[in-house]
């Protein structure tokens, strides 16, 4: 993107607030949701350079409203280094590796997970935690995250079952993604390589960043934790159908 103009504006706040506030309510990880609208004024590869420098605002502010407290450790303390290593893993797999199948199965994973909660009453039931469980998740999460540009489903599908409290599933969503989005940034603005019309929407879109998770954290404020899991497989299911279409339109 060369130019900037008044459609890439509007595409990128509105694309901006709604991943803001995603994390601000729920903790992230469904950026996705929110990178295909501003792909419809740019190219994907554009659009994703743009927005990977703005979850780092959006994980800063997040950090005020979910501090250590709201962290569950014992979780992060496995969840982090592994999701790292799948991150350099799936930055190998790209080059040998068809993306589309990676998306299909996990989106298959995801929604079959989501489909046996809604199928079980919509029951919030703590599950034993289980390190192993957490390092696979981490490990997923950070391959999809670099070849499908999907960490969130992997990682819900792990603390969902969990059963935490609202405050701490979100607070352990925005401390992961904070190392998440730090480590995708340099990869994304490598091959995103932003122009100075690109660097101008994303400081247009700081502000908007910022006050889309205080937004988020408000309405996060509100739920209770049936509404908050709710949203949260709401959410997972959304991204989940959008991965596997991403996935299936390649083979068409």
């Amino acid at each position: 993107m060369t130019e900037l103009g008044i459609e890439h504006v509007l595409a990128g706040v509105f694309a901006t607030l709604l991943i803001a506030m995603v994390k601000g309510a729920f903790g992230g990880g469904f950026g996705l949701v929110g990178i295909p609208l501003l792909s419809l004024t740019m190219d994907p590869i554009s659009a994703g350079a743009i927005i990977a420098p703005l979850f780092i605002p959006m994980d800063l502010v997040a950090l005020r409203y979910f501090p250590p407290r709201t962290w569950s450790k014992p979780d992060i303390v496995i969840l982090v280094p592994t999701m790292i290593a799948g991150i350099a893993v799936g930055t190998l797999m790209l080059a040998m590796l068809d993306a589309r199948y990676v998306s299909i199965a996990i989106a298959v994973v995801a929604l079959a997970f989501a489909a046996q909660w809604y199928a079980g009453g919509q029951k919030i039931v703590a599950a034993p935690r289980k390190g192993w469980h957490a390092a696979l998740a981490g490990t997923v999460s950070g391959i999809t995250t670099m070849v499908a540009h999907s960490g969130g489903p992997p990682l819900a599908v792990y603390l969902l079952r969990l059963g935490l409290s609202k405050e701490v599933f979100v607070g352990t969503t925005t401390i992961y993604f904070l190392f998440g989005n730090f480590f995708k940034l340099w990869p994304w603005l490598y091959l995103g390589k932003p122009t100075p019309a690109m660097w101008t929407l994303i400081a247009i879109c700081t502000p908007v960043a910022m006050f889309g998770v205080w937004l988020g954290w408000r309405i996060h404020e509100h739920l209770d934790q049936r509404r908050m899991y709710q949203g949260c497989y709401a959410l997972l299911v959304l991204a989940s159908v959008k991965l596997l279409w991403d996935g299936l339109r390649g083979f068409v």
